[in-house]
């Protein structure tokens, strides 16, 4: 199966290319096929499938026909069936299929403007598909409801109808399938996996249909595809604290004192040799030096062990803080800016720039608020939340990090990596900084090696090792979580090596 992501006119166009080999009636029944396997698996965890009672909700396209081929599949295993027609016309050839299996066809255009359906089993939305665009009207609109009311699993076919499969746009909450699984056909769609798409996608089950054989090769991946075990290697024979790298932590301040010991947390566990604290002179290195005895402080931004920098949490955004941010982008090491460092960080921009151009990386991890602070608006997030998130890398010359559900990681290439290990226990105060601290500590580790011969870490790696720092800390949060305890950024950091042991394997 193909690791990437694909958008709507990819996937399209992959399609065409199959179907010059493979009928599309065929393609259709693999579809069909995967979309009925999984709908037993549900109802048999609930009961049987004889005697099950279900619902198709089915609009005029080939999603449409997915969904008539896949029930009447059940109504021959001895499912009560029906399925309603929500759009201007039905699929024929699946129509008949479900009509000769037993099963009945209703038109949502003469029914009551109230539906329910207690008693209902499983619901099957076809309404839309990947082609669907804006919110629900009318009939599907009601069945919609009414489904949602029934307390049935909700099964989407391809992407929950009301949401866009591009973008994960959704203009009505209200007026949008909420699925409890989602089957989508070939390959993963980029609105399944970031919000607000996938708060209401479900568990998404991929179903090959041949498609691997004609897809080019992906712009967009899925953080889980990524080799976690490549950048999380322990210490190698011959290693020492400076050959695995060293990362310098720039961060806290008198009034945000503990984002730099969250910071240094994070940064401790994140395989690098050692971590070293700026001195600012303002006690807080004293502090963290005392509370983690195995961290030393630096006197300077120069410091030529360093193989990376992280800059911002807690740091203030005075002028000082300004002239420190200035003196970091000027060393030539992989920096990550984050929180305070992003909103000083417009004076600095044409260093970005210049760093990019030498090829040394700079990751930015804003938040959802610092990324509107840096010039991109709320409206352009809920309408292409991927789409921003590359312009903005490219835009800034930087690796972007925008932190939320479904983490998004562009680089200025175009490339994006999407979250999907860590979860709404990240949620808490502080966990950002841990995060940072990780960050700028594997990247130290996978840069060291290149610095000290005089050449930089490459994108393609920065991305993945960025993509690891995101993986690891959202596993963190997880085991933090486990028996459903409330957790704090200490405890995300507390699991990082649990994460790190279980990641390796």
């Amino acid at each position: 199966m193909p690791s990437g992501v694909y958008r709507v006119d990819q996937v399209r166009a992959a399609e065409e290319k199959l179907m010059r080999t493979v009928p599309a009636a065929e393609l259709m029944q693999r579809a069909a096929r995967g979309l009925l396997n999984v709908c037993v698996d549900i109802i048999t965890t609930r009961g049987r499938v004889a005697g099950a009672n279900v619902v198709a909700l089915i609009g005029s396209g080939n999603n449409g026909g997915d969904a008539l081929w896949a029930v009447a599949g059940l109504a021959t295993r001895g499912a009560t069936v029906v399925a309603v027609g929500v759009g201007p016309t039905m699929h024929r050839e699946g129509a008949a299929a479900l009509l000769a299996a037993g099963g009945n066809i209703i038109d949502a255009h003469d029914g009551a403007a109230e539906v329910d359906l207690a008693g209902t089993d499983l619901v099957v939305d076809g309404i839309t598909g990947i082609g669907g665009r804006g919110a629900l009207r009318g009939p599907a609109l009601i069945w919609v409801r009414a489904a949602a009311a029934s307390g049935a699993m909700i099964v989407a076919v391809d992407v929950p109808s009301g949401v866009d499969a591009d973008t994960g746009a959704i203009e009505d909450l209200q007026a949008c399938v909420e699925a409890d699984v989602t089957v989508t056909f070939g390959v993963q769609k980029p609105g399944l996996l970031v919000a607000p798409g996938n708060g209401v996608a479900g568990h998404i089950v991929v179903v090959d249909i041949g498609l691997d054989a004609v897809l080019p090769p992906p712009q967009i991946q899925v953080l889980d595809e990524v080799d976690f075990g490549s950048w999380l290697t322990g210490p190698a024979h011959g290693d020492y604290k400076y050959s695995r790298g060293v990362v310098g932590v720039a961060a806290g301040s008198p009034r945000y004192r503990g984002a730099a010991f969250l910071a240094t947390a994070g940064a401790r566990y994140g395989t690098s040799g050692m971590t070293r604290f700026l001195d600012r002179g303002d006690g807080i290195a004293a502090a963290v030096v005392e509370q983690f005895w195995d961290v030393v402080s630096a006197e300077s931004t120069g410091d030529p062990r360093v193989s990376s920098w992280v800059i911002g949490p807690g740091l203030g955004t005075d002028e000082a803080a300004a002239a420190l941010l200035a003196g970091v982008l000027g060393e030539h090491v992989p920096v990550v800016l984050d929180a305070d460092a992003l909103r000083i960080l417009d004076p600095c921009r044409a260093r970005v720039h210049e760093r990019f151009s030498a090829g040394h990386l700079t990751i930015l991890t804003p938040h959802e608020g610092e990324f509107v602070g840096l010039g991109y608006q709320d409206a352009q997030l809920a309408e292409d939340r991927i789409g921003l998130v590359q312009r903005a890398a490219a835009d800034l010359s930087a690796i972007v990090v925008l932190k939320g559900p479904g983490t998004i990681i562009a680089e200025p290439g175009g490339g994006v990596i999407i979250d999907t290990v860590g979860g709404p226990e990240l949620g808490t105060a502080g966990s950002g900084d841990v995060l940072t601290g990780l960050m700028g500590s594997l990247l130290a580790r996978t840069s060291a090696p290149y610095l000290q011969t005089g050449r930089n870490l490459p994108m393609s790696m920065a991305m993945e090792v960025v993509g690891t720092a995101v993986g690891v800390h959202g596993l963190a949060g997880r085991l933090a979580a486990k028996g459903q305890v409330p957790i704090t950024a200490q405890d995300i950091a507390r699991q990082l090596p649990d994460a790190i042991a279980e990641l390796r394997k």
